[in-house]
Protein backbone atom coordinates (compact mmCIF):
# COMPACT_ATOMS: atom_id res chain seq x y z
CA UNK A 1 0.00 0.00 0.00
CA UNK A 2 1.34 3.42 -0.98
CA UNK A 3 1.68 5.71 2.02
CA UNK A 4 -0.67 8.63 1.45
CA UNK A 5 -0.18 12.09 2.88
CA UNK A 6 -3.20 13.31 4.83
CA UNK A 7 -4.00 16.88 5.83
CA UNK A 8 -6.69 18.44 8.01
CA UNK A 9 -9.11 21.24 7.25
CA UNK A 10 -10.81 22.41 10.45
CA UNK A 11 -8.32 22.14 13.33
CA UNK A 12 -10.87 21.78 16.12
CA UNK A 13 -11.75 19.21 18.77
CA UNK A 14 -12.83 16.38 16.45
CA UNK A 15 -9.73 16.86 14.29
CA UNK A 16 -7.52 16.73 17.38
CA UNK A 17 -9.17 13.47 18.42
CA UNK A 18 -8.60 12.12 14.92
CA UNK A 19 -4.90 13.02 14.89
CA UNK A 20 -4.29 11.82 18.45
CA UNK A 21 -6.05 8.49 17.82
CA UNK A 22 -4.06 7.89 14.65
CA UNK A 23 -0.78 8.72 16.37
CA UNK A 24 -1.58 6.34 19.24
CA UNK A 25 -2.13 3.58 16.69
CA UNK A 26 0.96 4.13 14.58
CA UNK A 27 -0.58 6.30 11.84
CA UNK A 28 0.18 9.87 11.01
CA UNK A 29 -1.16 13.11 9.58
CA UNK A 30 1.17 15.05 7.28
CA UNK A 31 -0.34 18.53 7.39
CA UNK A 32 -2.89 20.89 8.89
CA UNK A 33 -4.21 24.18 7.61
CA UNK A 34 -5.83 27.13 9.32
CA UNK A 35 -6.59 30.76 8.59
CA UNK A 36 -3.51 31.67 10.63
CA UNK A 37 -0.11 29.98 10.58
CA UNK A 38 0.19 30.46 14.35
CA UNK A 39 -2.96 28.46 15.02
CA UNK A 40 -2.02 25.78 12.50
CA UNK A 41 1.46 25.42 14.01
CA UNK A 42 0.09 25.17 17.55
CA UNK A 43 -2.32 22.44 16.42
CA UNK A 44 0.48 20.63 14.57
CA UNK A 45 2.79 20.74 17.60
CA UNK A 46 0.08 19.38 19.89
CA UNK A 47 -1.10 16.63 17.55
CA UNK A 48 2.11 15.17 16.07
CA UNK A 49 1.62 16.72 12.62
CA UNK A 50 4.62 17.40 10.39
CA UNK A 51 3.62 20.52 8.49
CA UNK A 52 1.48 23.60 9.19
CA UNK A 53 -0.06 25.92 6.59
CA UNK A 54 -1.22 29.48 7.14
CA UNK A 55 -4.13 29.15 4.73
CA UNK A 56 -6.27 26.39 3.28
CA UNK A 57 -5.42 27.48 -0.26
CA UNK A 58 -1.71 27.08 0.45
CA UNK A 59 -2.32 23.60 1.82
CA UNK A 60 -4.58 22.50 -1.04
CA UNK A 61 -2.01 23.72 -3.59
CA UNK A 62 0.64 21.41 -2.11
CA UNK A 63 0.99 18.45 -4.51
CA UNK A 64 2.41 16.31 -1.70
CA UNK A 65 -1.03 16.04 -0.08
CA UNK A 66 -3.27 13.19 -1.23
CA UNK A 67 -6.24 13.09 1.17
CA UNK A 68 -8.07 15.75 3.16
CA UNK A 69 -9.83 15.06 6.43
CA UNK A 70 -12.57 17.70 6.48
CA UNK A 71 -13.59 18.47 10.07
CA UNK A 72 -15.20 21.91 9.88
CA UNK A 73 -18.84 22.42 10.99
CA UNK A 74 -21.16 20.75 8.48
CA UNK A 75 -22.67 24.10 7.51
CA UNK A 76 -19.61 24.81 5.35
CA UNK A 77 -18.70 21.30 4.17
CA UNK A 78 -20.15 21.93 0.71
CA UNK A 79 -17.79 24.74 -0.23
CA UNK A 80 -14.72 23.00 1.15
CA UNK A 81 -15.62 19.71 -0.54
CA UNK A 82 -15.75 21.42 -3.91
CA UNK A 83 -12.48 23.28 -3.24
CA UNK A 84 -10.71 20.05 -2.25
CA UNK A 85 -11.92 18.29 -5.38
CA UNK A 86 -10.95 21.24 -7.58
CA UNK A 87 -7.42 20.83 -6.23
CA UNK A 88 -7.33 17.08 -6.91
CA UNK A 89 -7.64 15.87 -3.32
CA UNK A 90 -9.58 12.87 -2.07
CA UNK A 91 -11.79 13.74 0.93
CA UNK A 92 -12.91 11.95 4.06
CA UNK A 93 -15.57 14.32 5.40
CA UNK A 94 -17.00 14.39 8.90
CA UNK A 95 -20.73 13.89 9.29
CA UNK A 96 -23.07 15.20 8.16
CA UNK A 97 -21.28 15.24 4.82
CA UNK A 98 -23.50 18.11 3.60
CA UNK A 99 -26.77 19.60 4.82
CA UNK A 100 -28.94 18.22 2.00
CA UNK A 101 -29.02 16.22 -1.22
CA UNK A 102 -29.13 19.56 -3.00
CA UNK A 103 -25.51 19.98 -1.88
CA UNK A 104 -24.37 16.36 -1.93
CA UNK A 105 -25.50 15.48 -5.46
CA UNK A 106 -23.22 17.99 -7.24
CA UNK A 107 -20.30 16.98 -5.00
CA UNK A 108 -20.74 13.33 -5.98
CA UNK A 109 -20.95 14.22 -9.66
CA UNK A 110 -17.82 16.40 -9.45
CA UNK A 111 -15.85 13.70 -7.62
CA UNK A 112 -16.73 11.18 -10.35
CA UNK A 113 -15.66 13.65 -13.05
CA UNK A 114 -12.33 14.15 -11.29
CA UNK A 115 -11.91 10.42 -10.51
CA UNK A 116 -11.56 11.23 -6.82
CA UNK A 117 -12.89 9.50 -3.70
CA UNK A 118 -15.32 11.27 -1.38
CA UNK A 119 -16.52 9.40 1.69
CA UNK A 120 -18.25 10.29 4.94
CA UNK A 121 -16.52 9.63 8.26
CA UNK A 122 -19.53 7.67 9.49
CA UNK A 123 -18.22 5.22 12.08
CA UNK A 124 -21.12 2.80 11.57
CA UNK A 125 -19.94 1.99 8.05
CA UNK A 126 -16.41 1.19 9.22
CA UNK A 127 -16.62 -0.47 12.64
CA UNK A 128 -15.74 -4.20 12.44
CA UNK A 129 -18.80 -5.00 14.56
CA UNK A 130 -21.15 -3.82 11.83
CA UNK A 131 -19.41 -5.88 9.18
CA UNK A 132 -19.83 -8.91 11.42
CA UNK A 133 -23.48 -8.11 12.18
CA UNK A 134 -24.21 -7.70 8.48
CA UNK A 135 -22.79 -11.15 7.84
CA UNK A 136 -24.97 -12.55 10.65
CA UNK A 137 -28.10 -10.89 9.27
CA UNK A 138 -27.34 -12.03 5.73
CA UNK A 139 -26.83 -15.59 6.96
CA UNK A 140 -30.42 -15.71 8.24
CA UNK A 141 -29.64 -16.06 11.94
CA UNK A 142 -32.32 -13.52 12.91
CA UNK A 143 -34.58 -14.52 10.03
CA UNK A 144 -36.13 -12.03 7.66
CA UNK A 145 -35.50 -8.46 8.78
CA UNK A 146 -38.83 -6.84 9.65
CA UNK A 147 -38.07 -3.64 11.53
CA UNK A 148 -35.32 -1.34 12.73
CA UNK A 149 -35.79 0.83 15.82
CA UNK A 150 -33.35 3.56 16.84
CA UNK A 151 -33.29 6.13 19.63
CA UNK A 152 -30.74 8.88 20.24
CA UNK A 153 -31.21 11.70 22.72
CA UNK A 154 -28.45 14.20 23.41
CA UNK A 155 -29.08 16.70 26.22
CA UNK A 156 -27.43 19.85 24.91
CA UNK A 157 -27.15 22.95 27.14
CA UNK A 158 -29.70 25.65 26.41
CA UNK A 159 -27.94 28.12 24.12
CA UNK A 160 -29.83 29.94 21.37
CA UNK A 161 -26.53 31.08 19.81
CA UNK A 162 -24.66 27.76 20.02
CA UNK A 163 -24.08 25.75 16.86
CA UNK A 164 -26.50 23.00 17.89
CA UNK A 165 -29.45 25.42 17.76
CA UNK A 166 -28.28 28.00 15.23
CA UNK A 167 -30.08 28.10 11.86
CA UNK A 168 -27.10 29.79 10.21
CA UNK A 169 -24.87 26.89 11.30
CA UNK A 170 -27.30 24.14 10.18
CA UNK A 171 -28.21 23.26 13.75
CA UNK A 172 -30.79 20.76 14.91
CA UNK A 173 -30.98 17.15 16.02
CA UNK A 174 -31.39 15.62 12.56
CA UNK A 175 -28.03 16.61 11.11
CA UNK A 176 -26.12 16.28 14.38
CA UNK A 177 -27.35 12.98 15.81
CA UNK A 178 -30.04 11.86 13.39
CA UNK A 179 -27.39 11.15 10.79
CA UNK A 180 -26.09 8.35 13.04
CA UNK A 181 -29.56 6.92 13.63
CA UNK A 182 -30.42 6.97 9.93
CA UNK A 183 -27.04 5.51 8.95
CA UNK A 184 -27.65 2.62 11.35
CA UNK A 185 -31.11 2.17 9.85
CA UNK A 186 -30.04 2.31 6.21
CA UNK A 187 -27.14 -0.09 6.85
CA UNK A 188 -29.54 -2.88 7.78
CA UNK A 189 -32.46 -2.18 5.45
CA UNK A 190 -32.26 -4.13 2.21
CA UNK A 191 -33.43 -1.19 0.08
CA UNK A 192 -33.89 2.57 0.22
CA UNK A 193 -37.07 3.72 2.02
CA UNK A 194 -39.67 5.21 -0.28
CA UNK A 195 -42.28 6.13 2.35
CA UNK A 196 -41.36 8.75 4.96
CA UNK A 197 -43.66 9.95 7.75
CA UNK A 198 -42.41 12.42 10.31
CA UNK A 199 -43.30 15.02 12.91
CA UNK A 200 -41.15 17.61 14.64
CA UNK A 201 -41.00 19.91 17.65
CA UNK A 202 -38.96 22.98 16.61
CA UNK A 203 -36.62 24.78 18.98
CA UNK A 204 -37.27 28.51 19.43
CA UNK A 205 -34.57 29.34 16.85
CA UNK A 206 -36.40 27.32 14.19
CA UNK A 207 -34.16 24.23 14.07
CA UNK A 208 -35.49 20.78 14.94
CA UNK A 209 -35.29 20.06 18.67
CA UNK A 210 -36.89 16.63 18.61
CA UNK A 211 -38.64 14.44 16.08
CA UNK A 212 -40.12 11.10 15.22
CA UNK A 213 -39.50 9.44 11.85
CA UNK A 214 -41.16 6.34 10.36
CA UNK A 215 -39.75 4.75 7.21
CA UNK A 216 -40.89 1.95 4.92
CA UNK A 217 -39.08 0.48 1.93
CA UNK A 218 -40.34 -1.57 -1.05
CA UNK A 219 -39.42 -4.78 0.82
CA UNK A 220 -42.00 -3.86 3.50
CA UNK A 221 -39.30 -3.33 6.11
CA UNK A 222 -40.02 -0.48 8.49
CA UNK A 223 -37.97 1.75 10.77
CA UNK A 224 -38.97 3.91 13.73
CA UNK A 225 -36.55 6.62 14.87
CA UNK A 226 -36.73 8.97 17.90
CA UNK A 227 -34.41 11.96 18.20
CA UNK A 228 -34.07 14.78 20.74
CA UNK A 229 -31.51 17.43 21.60
CA UNK A 230 -33.01 18.58 24.91
CA UNK A 231 -33.49 15.25 26.69
CA UNK A 232 -31.47 12.12 27.23
CA UNK A 233 -32.33 8.94 25.35
CA UNK A 234 -30.23 5.79 25.07
CA UNK A 235 -28.12 5.52 21.92
CA UNK A 236 -29.74 2.22 21.04
CA UNK A 237 -30.34 0.48 17.75
CA UNK A 238 -32.43 -2.67 17.35
CA UNK A 239 -32.69 -4.84 14.25
CA UNK A 240 -35.50 -7.38 14.52
CA UNK A 241 -36.26 -10.38 12.36
CA UNK A 242 -38.77 -13.22 12.65
CA UNK A 243 -36.26 -15.48 14.44
CA UNK A 244 -34.37 -13.10 16.78
CA UNK A 245 -33.38 -9.48 17.30
CA UNK A 246 -30.07 -7.65 17.62
CA UNK A 247 -29.53 -4.86 20.16
CA UNK A 248 -26.62 -2.45 19.85
CA UNK A 249 -26.18 -0.01 22.73
CA UNK A 250 -24.04 3.11 22.27
CA UNK A 251 -24.28 2.23 18.61
CA UNK A 252 -22.24 4.98 16.86
CA UNK A 253 -18.88 3.39 17.80
CA UNK A 254 -20.05 0.06 19.14
CA UNK A 255 -17.83 -2.99 19.49
CA UNK A 256 -20.44 -5.22 21.15
CA UNK A 257 -24.01 -6.35 20.36
CA UNK A 258 -26.52 -8.85 21.72
CA UNK A 259 -28.72 -11.29 19.84
CA UNK A 260 -31.89 -12.25 21.72
CA UNK A 261 -33.87 -15.35 20.68
CA UNK A 262 -37.58 -16.04 21.30
CA UNK A 263 -36.80 -18.54 24.07
CA UNK A 264 -34.88 -15.88 26.00
CA UNK A 265 -31.40 -17.07 25.09
CA UNK A 266 -28.88 -14.32 24.38
CA UNK A 267 -25.64 -14.30 22.45
CA UNK A 268 -22.97 -11.61 22.68
CA UNK A 269 -21.21 -10.55 19.49
CA UNK A 270 -17.93 -8.63 19.76
CA UNK A 271 -15.64 -7.21 17.11
CA UNK A 272 -13.23 -4.30 16.87
CA UNK A 273 -12.48 -1.66 19.47
CA UNK A 274 -14.46 1.50 20.16
CA UNK A 275 -11.28 3.45 20.85
CA UNK A 276 -10.02 2.73 17.32
CA UNK A 277 -13.13 3.94 15.47
CA UNK A 278 -11.25 6.67 13.62
CA UNK A 279 -8.43 4.30 12.69
CA UNK A 280 -10.89 2.07 10.82
CA UNK A 281 -12.08 5.09 8.80
CA UNK A 282 -8.52 6.12 8.02
CA UNK A 283 -7.42 2.63 6.97
CA UNK A 284 -10.53 2.16 4.84
CA UNK A 285 -9.96 5.42 2.99
CA UNK A 286 -6.32 4.56 2.35
CA UNK A 287 -7.27 1.17 0.95
CA UNK A 288 -9.92 2.68 -1.33
CA UNK A 289 -7.67 5.45 -2.64
CA UNK A 290 -4.92 2.89 -3.28
CA UNK A 291 -7.34 0.72 -5.24
CA UNK A 292 -7.25 -2.16 -2.77
CA UNK A 293 -10.94 -1.85 -1.84
CA UNK A 294 -14.01 -0.74 -3.74
CA UNK A 295 -15.72 2.26 -2.17
CA UNK A 296 -19.19 1.08 -1.14
CA UNK A 297 -20.28 3.54 1.56
CA UNK A 298 -21.19 6.54 -0.59
CA UNK A 299 -24.51 5.06 -1.83
CA UNK A 300 -25.52 4.59 1.82
CA UNK A 301 -24.51 8.17 2.59
CA UNK A 302 -26.53 9.40 -0.40
CA UNK A 303 -29.54 7.39 0.77
CA UNK A 304 -29.36 8.83 4.27
CA UNK A 305 -29.01 12.36 2.93
CA UNK A 306 -32.04 11.82 0.69
CA UNK A 307 -34.10 10.80 3.73
CA UNK A 308 -32.89 13.76 5.80
CA UNK A 309 -33.64 16.16 2.95
CA UNK A 310 -37.14 14.70 2.53
CA UNK A 311 -37.74 14.92 6.29
CA UNK A 312 -36.70 18.57 6.54
CA UNK A 313 -38.72 19.44 3.47
CA UNK A 314 -41.78 17.93 5.15
CA UNK A 315 -41.06 19.98 8.25
CA UNK A 316 -40.60 23.13 6.20
CA UNK A 317 -37.22 23.74 7.83
CA UNK A 318 -34.62 25.09 5.43
CA UNK A 319 -31.33 26.78 6.26
CA UNK A 320 -30.77 30.34 4.99
CA UNK A 321 -27.68 29.41 2.94
CA UNK A 322 -29.16 26.39 1.11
Amino acid sequence: MKELNWAIIGPGQIASEFAQTLHANGRKIYGVGSRSLERAQAFADKNYIEKAYGSYDEMLNDPAIDVIYLATPHSNHYGYLLKCLENGKHVLCEKAITVSSRQLDPVVRFAKEKNLIVAEAMTIYHMPLYQKLKEIVDSGVIGEVKMVQVSFGSLKPYDVNGRFFNMNLAGGALLDIGTYALSFTRFFLTSQPTEVLTTVKPFETGVDEQSGIILKNPDDQMAVIALTMRAKLPKRGIVTGDKAYITVDNFPRADKATITYPDGRTETIEAGNTAEAMVYEYDYMNAVVNGELEEKTLPLTEGVMKIMTDVRDQWGIRYPFE
